[in-house]
C-alpha cells in the first residue's frame, strides 16, 4: 500500500491518496484543486472506490463534489456532521467571504461508531476523534502501521477548536486515547503539514506535556 500527499488549495489542506497493490485507491479529504487530484490518479493507473472524509470543513470538501462526479463513487462522513456537506455555515466556507461558498450533496455513507471498515481490498479501523468539529475521525491502517487524522493532530501542533462544535477537552481527550495508544512509530497524517509519529508528539508537542 502507497500513501499519496498533495497539499490542496490556499491553506494547503492535504489530501491522500491510499494506493493498494492492486491499483484500486481511497480519496481522502478532496479539499480543493479536483485536476491535480485527477492528474495525480491517473498518473498512478489507480482505480478510486470510495471517498473518505475525516471531517467536513469547506478545506477538506471543496472538490469534492468534481471528484465525485467524475468516479461515481460514495463518500463517507460521520454521521454527526451529515448536514455539513450542504451547510456553508456548518462547513465554514461562509466565514470567508473571499471564498466561494461550499455547498455539496449529502454523502452515501454515515460513520456511526468506531471500529472495522472494510472497503474493497482496504481494511481500516475508524477512531472518532471529535474536538476539532464533532465528527472529526481518523483512518487507521494496521497493516501499514498509518494513520490519516485530520486537523486532529499535527506535528508539534493539535486542532482549533474556537469553530462550531469544536472542545479542546474533548479534543485532547480524543488525541490521548485514540492516537497516542498507537504503537510510538506509527506513521500519522495529518490535514496541514508533514508527518509524524506518536513519539515524536509526546516528545515535543507543547500541546501534549505531561501524556
Amino acid at each position: 500500500m502507497k500513501i499519496n500527499t498533495l497539499p490542496l488549495g490556499p491553506v494547503q489542506a492535504n489530501c491522500y491518496l491510499i494506493i493498494h497493490d492492486d491499483g484500486t485507491c481511497l480519496i481522502i479529504d478532496p479539499g480543493e484543486e479536483a485536476n491535480k487530484i485527477q492528474q495525480a490518479i491517473e498518473q498512478e493507473g489507480a482505480v478510486p472506490a470510495a471517498v473518505l472524509l475525516t471531517h467536513a470543513h469547506f478545506d477538506h470538501i471543496g472538490a469534492l463534489e468534481p471528484i465525485r462526479a467524475r468516479y461515481g463513487i460514495p463518500v463517507y462522513v460521520h454521521e454527526s456532521e451529515k448536514d455539513w456537506l450542504q451547510n456553508p455555515d456548518l462547513n465554514g466556507s461562509a466565514n470567508y467571504p473571499m471564498l466561494e461558498p461550499v455547498s455539496c450533496r449529502p454523502a452515501d455513507r454515515f460513520l456511526q461508531k468506531d471500529g472495522s471498515l472494510a472497503i474493497g481490498p482496504f481494511d481500516m479501523e475508524v477512531r472518532h476523534t471529535p474536538g476539532h468539529s464533532p465528527g472529526s475521525v481518523c483512518y487507521v491502517f494496521h497493516d501499514n502501521r498509518s494513520a490519516i487524522t485530520g486537523d486532529t493532530l499535527f506535528r508539534q501542533g493539535i486542532g482549533r477548536t474556537d469553530l462550531p462544535g469544536g472542545n479542546a477537552h474533548q479534543l485532547l481527550t480524543a488525541i490521548e486515547k485514540q492516537l497516542l495508544s498507537l504503537d510510538p512509530d506509527y506513521r500519522i497524517y495529518p490535514g496541514h503539514g508533514p508527518k509524524t509519529t506518536p513519539q515524536f508528539e509526546m516528545d515535543t508537542n507543547p500541546f501534549l506535556n505531561g501524556f
